[in-house]
């Protein structure tokens, strides 16, 4: 999707800047032509030559040294895309407050093309109320973000604040000029449901809703009109649609309303639910209830029986092999189905990472390496378009 697009990569000064090398080249590799702009901070992380030795052009440092009468506006004018990695805070503030007092951000200001941002910083930055808007601002204003994951940072500490992986940032920049999903409805549910006991405590299980949450992410950078149904409480993502669920039946109601193209159920809904939840906080010297159970409804039955059009993907997290995965992908009817297994560490509930494997129509098995779950959504979308444009 990048063959002959025209990328300026930004660089800000983060010591996430020796990634950008790389990306440069990643870029390139994906067919690209890259040029890049970087701050004088940057220039500290990283040197300007290490940038032309891999694109075969000077990077821009300086707004009054190039030769060029204007040189971000040339540069702005230029772009098919504006990469932004790593984008420190300070660059986050300057492009939300639309500020262009270097070279990066009057380049960023100056663009029509669009802009994908990967922030890079410690977690107390990234978490601080001031990003927290600047960010706001930012996702208001059209641009994409890519990140930042939780990992490894510098000076040893360890949380929410790496930059996202070359790859992934590139996956993301190929996603921005895939529009085989552009206006088609696409429904996904997400996370564990809660079935109540009583007012207090529920029935539930692990499921964390990320797997969910990526696939309707990267959905929307695709073009589509995107409802995510969730049980989770993960942060909704730019261009998404998000119904808040609790229980199997409240997700039922809401998917009822929805008729999607593509509809991917990523949800660990609950098979059975207290069949008559008690109206008051059961209490211990009452000693053990009697529970009796009942089924919840099948939601992704439900989608696929009154709905011949919609291409549908289940997910089936097991616990005894792929077999009952098959099996599953069988008796439902689906058009794909994907399995995990959450035993396999790196693969469970919770984990930024997953390793799947791709059951087809008619039983055939694809087995994937394990991935960030971000790119598991990226190659699933890739997969689904190529499904659904013959």
């Amino acid at each position: 999707m990048l063959d002959g697009r025209r990328v300026v990569l930004g660089v800000a000064g983060g010591v996430a800047a020796y990634k950008s090398v790389y990306l440069a080249r990643r870029l390139i590799e994906a067919g690209a032509e890259v040029r890049v702009v970087m701050t004088e901070a940057a220039t500290r992380f990283v040197g300007p030559q290490s940038f032309a030795a891999v694109t075969g052009t000077h990077p821009l440092t300086d707004l009054f040294t190039d030769p060029s009468v204007s040189p971000h506006t040339d540069l702005a004018r230029w772009a098919d895309v504006v990469i932004v990695a790593p984008a420190t805070a300070a660059t986050l503030s300057r492009l939300a407050h639309g500020l262009s007092d270097e070279v990066l951000s009057a380049t960023l200001l100056a663009t029509r093309a669009p802009v994908l941002v990967a922030p890079a910083m410690h977690t107390e930055m990234w978490e601080h109320p001031a990003t927290r808007r600047n960010v706001a601002l930012i996702r208001q204003d059209g641009h994409q973000m890519i990140g930042p994951f939780e990992g490894q940072l510098a000076g040893g500490d360890v949380g929410p604040g790496r930059v996202a992986e070359p790859e992934e940032i590139v996956e993301a920049a190929q996603a921005m000029f895939d529009q085989r999903l552009a206006g088609r409805t696409v429904l996904v549910t997400a996370g564990g449901t809660r079935e109540a006991i009583d007012p207090v405590r529920y029935l539930g299980n692990r499921s964390s809703g990320k797997m969910g949450h990526a696939i309707a992410a990267e959905a929307a950078r695709r073009g589509a009109v995107v409802h995510l149904v969730t049980a989770s409480s993960l942060p909704e993502g730019d261009g998404v649609t998000v119904h808040r669920v609790d229980s199997a039946q409240n997700m039922q109601d809401v998917v009822d309303k929805i008729t999607p193209d593509v509809a991917v159920f990523a949800a660990a809904v609950a098979d059975f639910r207290p069949a008559h939840p008690a109206g008051e906080k059961l209490n211990r010297t009452d000693g053990p209830p009697t529970m009796e159970l009942e089924a919840t409804p099948d939601i992704l039955a439900s989608v696929v029986a009154r709905h011949d059009s919609t291409f549908t993907v289940g997910f089936a997290a097991e616990t005894a092999g792929v077999e009952r995965a098959v099996d599953k992908a069988r008796r439902k009817g689906v058009d794909l189905l994907v399995y995990n297994d959450v035993t396999e560490v790196g693969s469970g509930f919770g984990t930024d990472t997953n390793r799947v494997v791709i059951v087809h129509k008619g039983g055939a098995t694809e087995d994937w390496p394990q991935l960030p779950k971000e790119h598991v959504a990226s190659r699933l979308w890739d997969l689904i378009s190529e499904r659904l444009t013959g």
